[in-house]
């Protein structure tokens, strides 16, 4: 929803007409839910996810900073997926357009049957070694359920051209962020990252 369909003035006054004939309790609690739920749909759309901290796959804080003011193709990642050779693609977009201020981000996750199990170490091996990756990785963390890293909780309310939303389906599901930090298109894990309409 853009910027600046909150609560404008007559959306004010629908709310007070709705408690006009309910106690001051009642009225305090319900503009109290609707100013929160106004707060949470206005931080995802006004907040760059690049001011979320998360480190780096080494451990280093803040790896987002090093993409911030990039176009950004943040992607959960798999060692051991069926759709592990993407791996391939992502690098070679990674280098192809890296001078324009492009990059890739692969943020390792094991929550889909286990497929990313390897210490950090490990995965960083696995990665430079098969497919030669030179894009940051994150941390390994969830994208899903009670433990979704604030990345995944900014990335997640955005669908796909499918009207996809809400929990990561696989491994290797792709989210396009703009310059200034607003997730801008989703895609289905089994998309290609060189496909047009990622690029």
């Amino acid at each position: 929803m853009p910027r600046g369909r909150f609560l404008r003035f007559g959306q004010r006054e629908q709310v007070r007409c709705a408690c006009h004939n309910h106690s001051p309790w009642v009225q305090g609690v319900f503009l109290s839910v609707s100013f929160i739920n106004w707060y949470e749909r206005w931080l995802n759309t006004t907040m760059s996810i690049y001011q979320i901290p998360i480190a780096s796959l080494q451990g280093s804080p803040a790896l987002l900073n090093l993409v911030e003011g990039k176009v950004t193709l943040v992607v959960n990642v798999a060692s051991a997926c069926g759709l592990t050779p993407q791996y391939t693609a992502l690098e070679q977009i990674h280098e192809q357009f890296a001078a324009r201020g492009f990059s890739v981000v692969g943020v390792p996750c094991n929550q889909f049957m286990g497929q990313e199990p390897g210490t950090s170490e490990e995965i960083a091996s696995f990665c430079s070694s098969t497919y030669g990756v030179t894009f940051p990785l994150t941390e390994k963390i969830d994208v899903n359920g009670d433990a979704r890293h604030a990345l995944y909780s900014a990335l997640t309310p955005v669908a796909d051209a499918e009207g996809v939303d809400g929990d990561i389906r696989w491994n290797f599901e792709k989210f396009l962020v703009n310059r200034d930090g607003a997730v801008v298109a989703r895609f289905h894990p089994k998309t290609s990252p060189d496909a047009p309409e990622v690029i």
